[in-house]
């Protein structure tokens, strides 16, 4: 397991970080799917309003119950293309059918279009016939700060909630003031606190980053439903989700939290490569099964 980690992180670093938001886009999509999906799982494309969205479905799953994912890059890149493998596999294994949407991102479209796509996605399920017990939402980094901007506007406009919610990795203070971004930065190879600078910068154009509505730790979490967090010990934002959890279970929300050895942002994205990676999304999967069971129960 140390040499795969190991070998990936060699990947990372085999070429110049890029500068402009163009070049981070599209080698964000080169080094997330630099490994093909699982070929037994079938894509097909949506559209919401103007919005690209994608539905996966593996064999034998339940197309009643679905998994809205919200994918990371800081809210300023990330695609459909970069997460459809660590998408496509959890919705497999956990036996449901997923949708993923490339919201709007920044600088060109800063807060608050990423939640206002994430809840014209959720309002697109809806009227599906998808019933909230049947979907959950989940995200990895800024996708784990938007799941829960959408569970909080959701809750704000008094909607009933979704059955579950699962973050990776998860980006929740904007404020940037975890210990771990400083005592993690010589052993993370992706997230640096500079470069989260940069992109809370871009998205947020001036908006506060110590309001909750764009840094969910500071929130009132009460009433939400049940949360997995998964974030790896070699990461920057270990400590978000660390206290995101905490902030969670003193909210009374009941919320697990795996602390996964010496693994790194988002690792999953990797599974092809990592046994780890493979663990995890089985993990998530299974609490997925569970929640959907106890939501229907």
């Amino acid at each position: 397991m140390a040499d795969e980690i190991e070998d990936l992180k060699a990947l990372f670093t085999a070429k110049p970080r890029p500068t402009s938001w163009a070049e981070r886009r599209q080698r964000m999509d080169e080094i997330c799917a630099i490994d093909p999906p699982p070929d037994d799982i079938v894509f097909s494309p949506a559209t919401i309003g103007a919005m690209q969205a994608e539905w996966s479905l593996g064999p034998g799953s339940d197309a009643r119950r679905v998994l809205l994912y919200f994918h990371g890059g800081g809210y300023c890149s990330g695609s459909i293309t970069s997460h459809r493998g660590m998408v496509g596999r959890v919705g497999r294994d956990a036996a449901i059918r997923t949708l993923a949407i490339a919201y709007r991102l920044a600088p060109e479209a800063p807060y608050p279009a990423a939640l206002e796509d994430a809840l014209a996605a959720w309002r697109f399920l809806r009227d599906q016939g998808y019933a909230p017990g049947s979907i959950a939402i989940g995200g990895d980094s800024a996708g784990g700060n938007l799941t829960l901007a959408l569970m909080l506007r959701l809750r704000a406009m008094g909607e009933a909630l979704p059955a579950a919610a699962w973050l990776v990795s998860p980006w929740l203070d904007l404020r940037m003031t975890g210990k771990t971004l400083d005592s993690k930065a010589a052993i993370d190879p992706l997230i640096s606190r500079d470069y989260l600078t940069g992109l809370a910068a871009a998205f947020l154009a001036g908006h506060d980053p110590g309001d909750p509505v764009v840094s969910p730790l500071y929130a009132d979490l009460a009433g939400l439903p049940p949360v997995l967090i998964q974030v790896g010990s070699s990461e920057t934002l270990l400590d978000d989700a660390v206290r995101g959890a905490a902030a969670l279970g003193a909210a009374e929300v009941r919320t697990t939290l795996e602390i996964w050895p010496r693994m790194i942002h988002a690792w999953m994205l990797w599974s092809e490569r990592l046994t780890a990676g493979r663990a995890a999304s089985d993990h998530a999967a299974r609490w997925l099964r569970a929640a959907f069971g106890e939501a229907r129960g």
